[in-house]
């Protein structure tokens, strides 16, 4: 099984818990590696999996002492934020690596002239890492792709749908800002893995990257509703001006949970953030499905 053996970082995230059971599925035999200790719980959902700790690899690596050669992992999937891959770069040298996925997101593009500091940081970072990618890669001789998804929801763990389902359910309504017609593609996080495994596979495919969305495209007030009908409740949308909706985010912001939001990311629900995915179909098969929040999508 040593030529179907492939190296997945990130693989706690939401997209890797995704990933995992696909490689098993297939036959592949994934080699997990994780900041932190695994929960047991993770371990008995992947018993096929083999679990490292990045901290303890990545010395082994700093001090010379490398893999077997009938060891080395050549193939990869990146699945956590593309900005930290940098520090990883000489880790997969010593590894072997050949061939590369990696996850970075279609904010690069709707983020970069935001009015928000650190929103553009996010994009700025984005860029940086991709460029480091294709320069580390293009130098030790590594096939790469990027995939770049739109917004991910699914399973409850992700950040976007989530924290809207969770705001709705704590307040009974949603604030939208004007007429909140901007467009949106909602991807499901197991169409997100899909698309990793698939592109991994497709030989023919290096060196490129690819934009992959949902397959459906509706108005960010379209999207709400949908979000009150999974949790089975009468739409409660209110349209408020742009001077109320920032002293609402600024009134959230000393609540945990919402110290991530912006006015910016109301701004944005009347911007359209719209993708083609066609190359990704037509490259490797890409073909995501509508957005449909399940029971199993509600956290």
């Amino acid at each position: 099984m040593a030529d179907q053996r492939i190296g997945v970082i990130g693989a706690t995230s939401s997209v890797g818990k995704c990933v995992l059971p696909l490689l098993a599925q297939h036959g592949w035999q994934a080699v997990a590696f994780s900041r932190r200790q695994v929960e047991a719980e993770i371990m008995r959902q992947n018993p096929a999996v083999i679990w490292y700790q990045l901290a303890h690899e990545l010395n082994m690596a700093r001090m010379g002492k490398l893999p077997p050669a009938d060891n080395n992992i050549t193939s990869w999937l990146y699945l956590a934020p593309i900005w930290t891959l940098p520090a990883y770069f000489d880790f997969l040298t010593a590894q072997g690596a050949q061939r590369i996925v990696v996850l970075s997101s279609t904010s690069i593009f709707t983020k970069d002239d935001s009015s928000d500091s650190g929103e553009k940081k996010v994009a700025q970072h984005l860029a940086e890492g991709e460029a480091m990618l294709r320069a580390w890669a293009e130098k030790s001789d590594v096939t790469w792709i990027i995939l770049r998804p739109t917004l991910i929801y699914g399973l409850g763990r992700d950040k976007n749908i989530t924290e809207i389902i969770r705001f709705i359910r704590r307040f009974k309504f949603f604030p939208l800002l004007g007429s909140a017609q901007g467009l949106r593609q909602p991807v499901h996080v197991e169409d997100v893995a899909a698309a990793c495994f698939a592109a991994f596979l497709a030989s023919n495919v290096i060196n490129r990257a690819y934009n992959i969305s949902g397959a459906e495209t509706l108005t960010y007030r379209e999207m709400i509703k949908r979000v009150f009908k999974a949790l089975d409740q009468p739409p409660c949308m209110l349209t408020i001006p742009h001077w109320l909706f920032r002293l609402v985010v600024n009134t959230l912001r000393q609540l945990p949970r919402y110290r991530h939001w912006t006015i910016a990311m109301a701004e944005r629900m009347n911007r359209n953030l719209v993708f083609d995915y066609a190359e990704a179909a037509r490259d490797f098969g890409y073909a995501p499905k509508p957005f449909l929040l399940m029971k199993e999508d509600l956290p």
